[in-house]
């Protein structure tokens, strides 16, 4: 897209496209070999307010350090990401063809470098194919608005579809809507947030505020989800707001921020859900609620530690409600509790409590496993806090998968 040609807004439709003022695209520029859509362009024809999480990773791709100096610097109001390649450990050049990609978008879609972020997902330790990156920019950049679905497709790897959310709630007599875009299937066990998550509003948001409901929205999200245990160099969420819904910047202290925050919460806890869910090779949503615990802290450390467990991912794989692995883990998650009292469930199947097993049916517990979700429920009698992690099961497919990724 020139600098002189019109921004066209389109009718809200799913994800990060949703709310007013955003537009985006996907295109195949040939970074991947399968033929896929591998380069995306999402934009605000509004400057925005911007916050950002980063994996904690200590290799880190190239494009984070961009990104997190753009976010530093002002408003990002744009993202221009490609699949197939993450561009981490690349060295000099990396960051090199990290702040082109920035530059390239930037003058493609006529605003300023630093108001572009930019992400990478695939391969690492490749260098980027940055002839067909700058073809790439250019097509996405002719090509905004024109599908709703395409910019999802684009940052793909081994997902097997699109993560798409939107959520509308009434702020200050205005309707504000809250869109989200991620991807991930493997690589999965965030110490920020998910491989890659891009959340807009229309809504006004003081910077502050926005930042602080990212982070919190972040912990009780993306950070409680696990596929495979790995946490990847190239995770980031962004969260832009352009407040094109004209209501009155909120603030933390604003009445009408928990509603605000709810809906951001659900837009990222239905992505991470799908991402769970998408776990490469998985044929299983794996759902882990903790009750009763002394803090959510607690109960979300022992829930991520059932729901990581690889004993208790392949035994629900095997159909197995082999409740002594959920009960390990447990013990070994590092949180202080009482087994005596503790209830375990599978589903609607109570299986321990008292310190010993209850009485049951094990075709009935077993059964509980077959379903596409699946539930298990720990309950403490420690406090009144509680907390969900969501992940996959174990299979077969998952070894196939990653035993070939490179090639």
């Amino acid at each position: 897209m020139n600098k002189d040609s019109t921004i066209r807004i389109k009718s809200p439709s799913g994800g990060a496209e949703a709310p007013s003022g955003f537009i985006a695209a996907g295109v195949v520029c040939g970074v991947r070999n399968s033929g896929r859509r591998d380069l995306g362009l999402l934009f605000s024809e509004l400057p925005c307010q911007t916050a950002a999480v980063f994996t904690r990773n200590a290799v880190k791709g190239a494009p984070l350090s961009v990104t997190r100096e753009a976010v530093e610097a002002g408003g990002v109001r744009a993202v221009v990401a490609n699949s197939g390649n993450a561009n981490a450990a690349t060295g000099e050049r990396g960051i090199e063809d990290a702040y082109a990609m920035q530059a390239l978008a930037a003058e493609a879609l006529g605003i300023g470098a630093k108001e572009v972020a930019v992400a990478s997902t695939g391969v690492i330790g490749v260098h980027l194919p940055m002839e067909k990156i700058s073809a790439g920019i250019q097509a996405a950049s002719g090509e905004l608005g024109e599908s709703g679905t395409l910019f999802a497709e684009s940052i793909l790897t081994t997902d097997t579809h699109s993560k798409e959310a939107v959520v509308q709630v009434e702020v200050g007599g205005r309707t504000v809507t809250i869109g989200g875009t991620a991807k991930g299937s493997g690589m999965i066990h965030p110490n920020m947030g998910t491989m890659l998550a891009f959340l807009t509003t229309d809504a006004a948001v003081e910077k502050q505020c926005l930042q602080e409901t990212l982070g919190r929205v972040t912990d009780r999200t993306f950070n409680r989800v696990t596929v495979d245990g790995d946490t990847s160099p190239s995770d980031m969420a962004l969260l832009m707001a352009n407040g094109a819904a004209g209501n009155e910047p909120l603030t933390l202290d604003s009445p009408e921020y928990p509603v605000f925050a709810k809906a951001v919460e659900d837009v990222a806890r239905t992505l991470a859900k799908e991402i769970a869910r998408d776990g490469e090779g998985a044929t299983r949503l794996v759902e882990v609620v903790v009750e009763g615990a002394t803090s959510e802290e607690s109960a979300a450390t022992l829930a991520k530690c059932v729901v990581g467990s690889n004993l208790v991912k392949a035994a629900v794989f095997g159909e197995d409600a082999n409740w002594g692995r959920v009960l390990t883990a447990m013990g070994y998650s590092g949180v202080a509790f009482d087994p005596d009292g503790l209830e375990l469930w599978f589903g609607p199947v109570k299986v321990f409590s008292g310190g010993e097993p209850v009485p049951h049916e094990e075709a009935e517990a077993n059964a509980t496993l077959a379903a596409g979700e699946v539930r298990i429920t720990a309950r403490l009698s420690q406090g009144d806090a509680s907390a969900i992690a969501w992940g996959c099961d174990l299979s077969y497919e998952y070894v196939r998968i990653n035993g070939s990724y490179r090639t």
